[in-house]
């Protein structure tokens, strides 16, 4: 991008944002077509400031912005709507795929198909469905669009992953399957649980809570020891067993 360049009516949302100086942002946004952009949204501070309502997380906006530097300066942004209000657990869970983006994507790196997964991960929240699943499978759609994509249906030795077998998910090597005296490994995992994850279909419970298992050891692998704050809300928040992250 040139330092003169001005992108217009970019379909975006909004990852994060925070005060800089008296009156001003800084905005973290996911674009379509230009991938995750920090944005200086100035005077959006100001009670008069019309972008002061318009700059909400979760919500469709089109955003035009300008500059060449690592910043760029927010022009306008407009709400598209259509996008039904987060609360409760399924807000928890879209600030906790909102985080996977801001610490997992780089600035600048444009993944429109990423994009539409995550559009399609807040609608599915906003619905009511899952929120298991809906994290599963945006987990699984995050790590395929950053290059980190798991081979689920063959084995390290490149043979067919059987749903009878267990194996353990190693991230070198893939599946590597477990012998008879090492089953209940903490890394093991069923064939079955990784054919379902290939295909997405979480119907079956024990697919569900080894995927979960075996998503977060990788998605912290990649984080390289960060500590998620939206999962750490969740267990503060929700003292039982079922956080879905």
């Amino acid at each position: 991008m040139t330092a003169r360049q001005r992108v217009d009516q970019q379909p975006g949302f909004v990852l994060h944002s925070y005060p800089y100086r008296e009156t001003s942002l800084i905005v973290e946004v996911f674009s379509r077509d230009h991938g995750r952009i920090g944005l200086v949204a100035k005077g959006a501070r100001r009670p008069m400031s019309q972008l002061r309502g318009v700059l909400m997380a979760f919500q469709p906006l089109l955003i035009d912005w300008s500059g060449g530097g690592e910043m760029k300066t927010l022009v306008r942004a407009e709400w598209q709507g259509g996008q039904p209000l987060l609360g409760g657990q399924a807000l928890l869970c879209a600030y906790y795929l909102n985080e996977l983006l801001l610490r997992l994507m780089p600035r600048e790196d444009a993944h429109p198909t990423l994009y539409q997964a995550y559009g399609e991960a807040l609608r599915a929240l906003a619905m009511g469905e899952p929120q298991e699943v809906v994290l599963r499978r945006f987990e699984l759609a995050l790590l395929r669009e950053l290059g980190y994509g798991l081979e689920l249906e063959s084995d390290s030795d490149g043979l067919p992953v059987r749903p009878e077998e267990h194996y353990a998910y190693i991230i070198e090597r893939g599946a590597v399957p477990l012998d008879e005296h090492r089953l209940d490994d903490p890394m093991g995992v069923r064939g079955k649980t990784l054919i379902d994850m290939a295909h997405q279909d979480f119907r079956d419970p024990e697919t569900l809570v080894q995927s979960k298992a075996l998503m977060r050891r990788l998605i912290q692998h990649y984080l390289g020891g960060q500590v998620l704050q939206s999962r750490r809300v969740f267990t503060e928040l929700f003292a039982y067993p079922g956080d879905p992250s």
